[in-house]
């Protein structure tokens, strides 16, 4: 299957690889500094571009990267979801990070839970992280609602190598026993 035509739909999203169509709502989520605080910063524009593009050619390259978020209800693009492993990464990783008027609605755990089960389905991994900034209590909060737990400070490489993370995770078999129970 080309990587461009990958779809999960849950009850309320659309996961998708990113589309030309996404990058408008990438850039206001980039020039909001609440919402950007924890996935890289402030971008203006032209930086949030380049970080659009990075994404984009994870999928090229890489077959994946994390998904355009899209509301089946509107059709609104919420944020990006999913699994990330740039080169020197401290592991396998589902991250997320979703605009702010997305917050608080239950989507990053719904988009969360599709993804690593597309990841352990589709990609083979054997475990998955969530690289979680010490400051970051809604998603340490929400890895542990995942069924994650803290193994830890990690290390992102550079330029990342100052930012101060936890490493949260799970193994496979954990997640598929977490999902078999009733």
């Amino acid at each position: 299957m080309n990587w461009q035509d990958i779809r999960i739909e849950t009850d309320r999203l659309i996961l998708r690889p990113p589309r030309r169509e996404d990058f408008d709502g990438w850039a206001a989520n980039m020039a909001d500094e609440e919402a950007a605080r924890f996935i890289g910063g402030y971008q203006p524009r032209a930086a949030a571009w380049r970080g659009f593009l990075t994404m984009v050619g994870a999928w090229a390259i890489q077959g994946f990267g994390m998904f355009s978020v899209i509301e089946k209800s509107s059709g609104q693009w919420l944020g990006r979801l999913g699994p990330w492993q740039p080169e020197g990464w401290p592991g396998t990783e589902v991250g997320w990070g979703l605009a702010r008027a997305a917050w608080g609605k239950g989507y990053a755990l719904e988009g969360a839970i599709a993804s690593i089960d597309w990841a352990f389905e589709h990609l083979g991994w054997t475990d998955v992280i969530h690289s979680i900034d010490h400051d970051n209590k809604p998603s340490q909060a929400l890895a542990i609602r995942l069924g994650s737990r803290n193994l830890g400070p990690g290390q992102l490489p550079a330029p990342l190598e100052d930012v101060k993370v936890d490493i949260w995770g799970q193994s496979r078999e954990e997640w598929l026993q977490r999902r078999r129970r009733p």
